[in-house]
């Protein structure tokens, strides 16, 4: 019984801890949907569900920080949409660095209509020959040393325009 301990205890030494690089690296995992109703009055939403590794573990801030540390952008204007904090991630024994998961809840959008004179229109003004239009997320983390993240895309995501 005892040999058999050992053995163990010697297999499990040789397991090296994961090496990863300081900036955060995220991937994305997929949407919980593809289509939303538009306006916020609607009350639609999705989830874009993605991994992350971060090798010194410096994710996220305290309570106390209203620092924003995930970043989504909508890619019909390239503004960023909607800001996140991200749960802290106390630094002892992240010292080989963390990876996890994050799920991020967004509300549905609003369609965005170009007139041949390059107006933009949106949500109520659309008109209502312009059923459906289509975007994607772009989402970054940035940790707090301010590492910014790759950027994933996620979507595409169909906006239904009009009840």
């Amino acid at each position: 019984m005892q040999c058999l301990l050992m053995v163990f205890a010697a297999g499990s030494a040789c397991v090296k801890p994961p090496d990863y690089p300081k900036t955060p690296v995220i991937e994305f995992i997929g949407l919980s949907k593809q289509e939303l109703q538009q306006g916020m009055s609607k009350g639609d939403s999705l989830t874009i569900s993605l991994s992350y590794t971060d090798g010194d573990g410096d994710l996220g801030f305290p309570d106390t920080d209203p620092t924003a540390s995930v970043f989504v952008r909508d890619d019909r204007d390239s503004f960023t949409k909607f800001q996140y904090q991200l749960p802290y991630v106390d630094p002892q024994g992240a010292g080989n660095g963390i990876s996890g998961e994050i799920s991020i809840v967004l509300p549905t959008s609003c369609c965005i209509f170009v007139t041949d004179e390059g107006q933009k229109l949106a949500c109520d003004l659309v008109p209502a020959s312009f059923l459906y239009d289509t975007l994607y997320y772009f989402v970054k983390i940035r940790d707090r040393a301010g590492n910014e993240s790759n950027e994933i895309k996620a979507g595409p995501i169909t906006l239904r325009c009009h009840n």
